[in-house]
């Protein structure tokens, strides 16, 4: 598989480094203050927080790369489409019992999640249609 070279793919893993690294951040510095407003526990998000700044940072990372592996991207797909199906899994098994904001946070980041995913396939046809 070719090598993915795209300003494109740079600025979707730029952003989606700054995001993941802040809202890393909050959960794990803020789990106790968040906990009550989301409905959910501090046990939970503060894992979750610390996973996405290793997860930020690796974006970064590669955000500096000149190119990307298509293989290295599909993976990013994969992961970001995994993401966003444990979280509606979450709801649906009923594993955590969010307030009305906590349930609306984790849908509208599950939807975002997505919306990467589909950035990040976008950056992988056009360096496809480029090459």
């Amino acid at each position: 598989m070719t090598a993915v070279r795209s300003a494109f793919l740079k600025a979707v893993l730029a952003a989606d480094a700054a995001v993941c690294l802040l809202g890393g951040a909050a959960l794990a510095l803020d789990a106790e203050m968040l906990a009550d407003p989301l409905g959910l526990s501090a046990a939970l998000m503060r894992p979750v927080g610390i996973f996405l700044i290793g997860y930020g940072g690796l974006l970064a990372w590669l955000a500096t790369r000149p190119a990307l592996p298509g293989k290295a991207v599909w993976g990013l797909i994969a992961l970001n489409l995994a993401w966003a199906a444990e979280s509606v899994m979450l709801l649906a098994l009923k594993w955590v019992e969010p307030t009305g904001l906590g349930l609306g946070v984790i849908v509208a980041q599950a939807v975002a999640v997505v919306v990467v995913a589909d950035l990040y396939w976008l950056a992988l046809r056009k360096g496809r249609a480029a090459a």
